[in-house]
């Protein structure tokens, strides 16, 4: 690359670049990895080095704030540190008081904590530790018939008021009507006031030929898998809620499925907030509650990222439905559950070709299908690691490039601050926001949407309906 292309990627933080180069700053003395978010020095006073060894000669010492050297040889200390904090608020959320006792068990200050929060968990701590009450809440709802104020507390909830108005906000339903998923399989989730069923039903029919789903009306019905069940999931669709029922499996399985189908965890109002601070109400005009639908399950994301790429949408839903009846067996109603990997797994890369999949396609298909059959690829283990570890984890995957991979991240992994790189909705998207007369290419792109983060998944998904016909 040119100093103007690496210059571009430091400005954009851009941490696939780590490792490829190396940027020292003549006027401190001091080298970094591209993607530190120490403060961004002049043009003139940057020269890029290809290893840490070749920064070390030529004077400088290693950045305190990204550590380069232990990222050349494989470690990253700060990562780990992070990680391993996350998991004792997950573990114990109650042990922690507040974000205080969060930044005093870290170690580091509270900007700093902010800092890396963001980085690798696209999250605030005190968003990350109301979470893990959350979930510690859910778990002792499910499985205990413990009374409700109890949970709350012993979740580190002060107050009854915060703990029932940030549970419903979160899952759309009362800890009490949560509690009672253990013996129906019929429920109702409740949508906000300002939340855009429209853009919901635009985002479950995007394939009107679909296999495993199907919208007639206001009911929509799809074939899921509930942990290791196959059932049929319908939804009816009112003004402020989904009616839900399930035809076999746990209800609290179904229950985490149409949370993620309607994004009720994600933050639209902060985004919303932060665009029109910004000047880009255009953006968001007429769907401010948009959220970013999550594909029902990771490996379901993972087959779409794969035969998505570089192919128009609709041959992809075409080849997605030949895979399915390849692949799965249809339910009682006719309606197909997306394929499991084992399935897949079993394929030859050669099976796929008569199914107009290209050589590679089929390849990179079928090897990655092996690596989830045999646990070489956890995608459970990817919903706990951090933003940062999880995108490494699928970049080391033959076949998926960081758009696949941020689009795995945002999609099916639940990440705000993601940019899936190369897509034409989100450069035609940029090209029409900020009046272009081009379309944007890869360093433009991240250096536009640096101005979102760190919501950039949340202007991925508007960026996607700029422009569009209104469903």
């Amino acid at each position: 690359m040119t100093h103007a292309q690496m210059y571009a990627r430091l400005l954009a933080n851009d941490a696939s670049c780590n490792g490829r180069f190396f940027t020292g700053v003549l006027t401190t003395g001091i080298y970094c990895l591209p993607s530190c978010r120490a403060r961004k020095p002049k043009s003139a006073n940057v020269r890029f080095f290809p290893s840490v060894e070749t920064a070390r000669a030529a004077g400088l010492r290693p950045c305190r704030k990204c550590y380069p050297d232990d990222f050349a040889r494989g470690a990253d200390p700060v990562l780990e540190q992070i990680e391993t904090l996350a998991a004792e608020i997950r573990y114990a959320p109650s042990r922690f008081a507040g974000v205080a006792a969060v930044v005093h068990r870290s170690g580091f200050g509270a900007t700093r904590l902010f800092e890396l929060f963001r980085q690798h968990y696209h999250t605030t701590p005190a968003d990350f530790l109301l979470r893990a009450r959350l979930a510690a809440a859910k778990t002792r709802l499910a499985e205990t018939d413990e009374p409700v104020a109890t949970i709350a507390y012993a979740a580190g909830f002060e107050t009854l008021s915060a703990f029932h108005e940030n549970f419903r906000r979160l899952n759309g339903l009362t800890p009490v009507a949560y509690r009672k998923l253990r013996t129906t399989r019929t429920f109702s989730v409740a949508l906000p006031d300002d939340y855009p069923v429209s853009y919901l039903r635009r985002a479950l029919s995007r394939d009107p030929h679909s296999v495993t789903e199907r919208f007639e009306g206001d009911t929509y019905r799809a074939g899921v898998w509930l942990d290791a069940t196959p059932a049929v999931l319908t939804l009816q669709f009112a003004s402020r809620a989904l009616q839900v029922t399930v035809s076999a499996g746990s209800a609290f399985a179904a229950h985490a499925l149409v949370v993620g189908l309607a994004g009720l965890e994600q933050d639209s109002a902060a985004f919303v907030r932060a665009v029109r601070q910004l000047g880009f109400a255009r953006l968001v005009a007429g769907r401010a509650g948009l959220r970013i639908s999550q594909t029902p399950s990771v490996f379901d994301g993972l087959l779409w990222a794969i035969i998505g790429q570089q192919i128009n949408f609709s041959f992809a839903c075409l080849l997605k439905r030949r895979l399915i009846e390849r692949t799965s067996q249809p339910l009682a109603d006719g309606l197909y559950v997306p394929p499991p990997s084992e399935a897949v797994a079993r394929l030859e890369a050669a099976d796929l070709l008569p199914l107009q999949f290209s050589r590679q396609k089929a390849g990179y298909l079928v090897a990655t299908a092996r690596l989830v059959a045999t646990g070489q690829l956890d995608l459970a283990r990817l919903r706990t690691m951090s933003a940062t570890r999880a995108e490494r984890t699928l970049l080391a995957v033959h076949g998926l490039g960081p758009w696949s991979v941020n689009y795995l991240l945002m999609r099916s992994l639940g990440f705000l601050d993601c940019v899936p790189l190369g897509d034409t909705g989100v450069t035609s998207g940029l090209q029409s926001l900020f009046s272009l007369d081009h379309r944007p290419d890869r360093d433009e792109t991240l250096r536009l949407m640096r101005a979102f983060s760190p919501y950039r998944s949340l202007a991925t998904a508007h960026l996607w309906q700029l422009d569009r016909p209104l469903p």
